[in-house]
């Protein structure tokens, strides 16, 4: 299988969708005596619901570790990590030109360099 940008791209976001799927961190040792609260009807309309879709399967997960592991650690200096990382976190480039003090163009090159450095190291393998 030969990688390009667009593969190596689509990779980097579905670790990003994957990360974020995965469930909070709770501190154990604490507990609640409160009894449960019984909402009506009518404070349950006015709640705010919250999406939060299902935990990611092993495959996902073996995948992401691979990319922030070995990908993005080992192969691509801070900066490349950092562009890489903001887009998939879908950052809009305005923001990511302030962080890096570049215009878009320029970051967006540097951002297909580093998509393009990374489906060549995959190529080699």
């Amino acid at each position: 299988m030969t990688w390009t940008a667009a593969m190596v791209e689509q990779r980097i976001k579905d670790a990003a969708r994957t990360l974020r799927r995965l469930p909070d961190k709770k501190v154990t040792g604490y507990f609640n005596l409160w009894p449960a609260y019984k909402h009506d009807p009518l404070d349950l309309l006015q709640q705010e619901a919250v999406y939060r879709p299902g935990p990611p399967m092993p495959e996902e997960i073996d995948e992401m570790e691979q990319v922030l592991f070995v990908w993005l650690l080992k192969w691509l200096e801070t900066d490349e990590r950092k562009l890489l990382w903001l887009r998939a976190e879908r950052v809009r480039w305005k923001m990511i030109c302030s962080q890096f003090g570049c215009d878009r163009t320029t970051a967006w090159r540097r951002y297909n360099a580093a998509l393009g450095k990374v489906a060549e190291r995959l190529n080699a393998r």
